[in-house]
C-alpha cells in the first residue's frame, strides 16, 4: 500500500489534537489535585475545577475557546508552581515521588500551555460553529 501525503501526521497535526483534547487538562486537574490536597493548599486547590471546566468546554463543542482556557489555566499553574522552592535545592525539587509528580504536572502543563495557545490562536470559530450546528449534540439549533 503506497503511502500518500494525505497519510502523514504533521507536527502542526500532533499540536492541534492534544490542543483539542479534554484528556490534558483533567490529567493536570488530577495532579494538581494530588499536589496540593494533603497538606491543603487553597490556593493551587482552585486550578482543578477551572481545568474541569476547560474540558467540559472542549467537550461541549468550544474546542477553541476550551483550548484558550486550557492555555491560560495551565500557563499560570506552572508558573506558580515553578516559583517554589523546597528545602534542599533541585535535587530534592525532583527527586522524590512527589517532585516526580510535581514535575510531571509542570511538563504538562507546559504542553498544555503552548498547544493550547497554538489551537486558540489558529482556530476557526466559524467552521467550529458550524460542526456545532451539524452534530447539534444538545438540541439547542432549530435550523
Amino acid at each position: 500500500m503506497a503511502s500518500t501525503n494525505q497519510d502523514k501526521v504533521t507536527f502542526r497535526d500532533t499540536i492541534r489534537a492534544w490542543g483539542t483534547s479534554s484528556i490534558p487538562p483533567m490529567t493536570l486537574s488530577s495532579l494538581a489535585l494530588a499536589l496540593h490536597l494533603r497538606p491543603f493548599q487553597p490556593l493551587p486547590f482552585l486550578f482543578s475545577p477551572l481545568l474541569a471546566f476547560s474540558s467540559y468546554l472542549t467537550l461541549a463543542g468550544f474546542k477553541v475557546d476550551g483550548a484558550g482556557t486550557n492555555a491560560a489555566w495551565s500557563g499560570i499553574y506552572v508558573l506558580l508552581a515553578s516559583r517554589r522552592s523546597p528545602p534542599g535545592g533541585v535535587r530534592q525539587k525532583f527527586m522524590s515521588l512527589r517532585g516526580g509528580v510535581r514535575g510531571l504536572a509542570m511538563g504538562i502543563g507546559a504542553i498544555n500551555t503552548v498547544c493550547g495557545a497554538y489551537v486558540y490562536a489558529t482556530g476557526d470559530r466559524k467552521a467550529e460553529e458550524e460542526e456545532r450546528r451539524e452534530v447539534n449534540r444538545w438540541g439547542v439549533y432549530d435550523d
